[in-house]
């Protein structure tokens, strides 16, 4: 099959469910498979052990990319108290297992629910943080001792749903939690386990929102990929529409849209922040910002 020029096809972003077993960038090589396109991009990692929400970029929606990872995230997850991993998670080596059989429901809410608000979070060491411009978890591999800074994040909610004992030993936590992009459910787990003494890692997690997307909207990426393609369907949604998902909307007069259309200035929008500039046959212009009495084009958008 011979392979399509990138803007044979349309420009949108993939609301992709992400299964089990692969990572971002193994989704992101599928979709330049199904599409025969080069330029995909994605949003917010999720690791190879999550499901969920992974929002891609296909085309000049590549450019969005960076605006729709920073939103804030929701997750399904499960905690086990009672074993600690190498990984923070089920994929790695248990290190250290301590009965955690004593605990209380309450003692375990209470564990948790101090995981919320502003938090100085340690980062795991096999995350993909970059020390000296390699992964951490490139540097473990290696065999090296990785200590990464601690880094500010934000726990909007934790919501524990169920807890089950699997074990006499060991305790498993349902919750849901909404945080501030960044942030590691992994790192809760393990910092709530050490609050109990007992240790704490996870062993599911699943993305269900990110800004205003959820993985509701979403399709395995072989089905967003060919809807695309197609002109739209299942886990898509096309450069305007993803936009006006993200951002503010400034409707431009025809004269606007030549302007910014040559990198001009327009009238101020008198809002702060980014605006979609949408002119009148309902196609992104622009990404503009206000720069005193005038607005200046921060990310451009080309007639395809």
């Amino acid at each position: 099959m011979s392979r399509r020029k990138d803007a044979d096809v349309p420009p949108g972003l993939l609301l992709v469910d992400k299964p089990g077993g692969m990572t971002s960038h193994d989704v992101v090589a599928r979709a330049r498979r199904v599409l025969s396109v080069r330029k995909v991009g994605h949003a917010g990692t999720l690791d190879p052990m999550a499901t969920g929400l992974l929002v891609l970029g296909v085309g000049t929606a590549t450019r969005l990319l960076g605006y729709v990872g920073g939103h804030d995230k929701t997750y399904e997850a499960t905690i086990r108290l009672g074993q600690t991993t190498v990984t923070d998670d089920r994929e790695g080596e248990v290190l250290v297992t301590t009965p955690a059989g004593h605990l209380d429901d309450d003692a375990v809410t209470a564990a948790l629910g101090a995981q919320t608000g502003r938090l100085l979070q340690v980062p795991s060491s096999v995350s993909a943080v970059k020390v000296a411009g390699r992964r951490s978890y490139d540097r473990v591999r290696a065999g090296e001792e990785v200590v990464l800074e601690p880094r500010a994040v934000t726990v909007h909610r934790l919501v524990v749903h169920r807890v089950t004992r699997p074990t006499p030993d060991l305790v498993d936590v349902d919750v849901t939690i909404a945080c501030t992009a960044g942030t590691y459910v992994r790192a809760i787990a393990r910092d709530a386990g050490a609050v109990l003494g007992v240790g704490g890692h996870l062993t599911a997690l699943r993305r269900t929102a990110s800004g205003p997307f959820t993985v509701a909207e979403a399709a395995p990426v072989e089905e967003a990929g060919r809807a695309l393609a197609a002109g739209g369907g299942p886990g898509v949604l096309g450069l305007t529409a993803a936009a006006r998902a993200v951002f503010p909307v400034r409707t431009l007069t025809d004269e606007e849209a030549r302007a910014l259309g040559y990198g001009q200035r327009i009238p101020a929008t008198g809002c702060p922040g980014l605006y979609a500039a949408v002119d009148g046959a309902d196609r992104l212009v622009a990404l503009v910002e206000d720069a005193g009495a005038t607005a200046r084009v921060a990310v451009g958008f080309p007639p395809g």
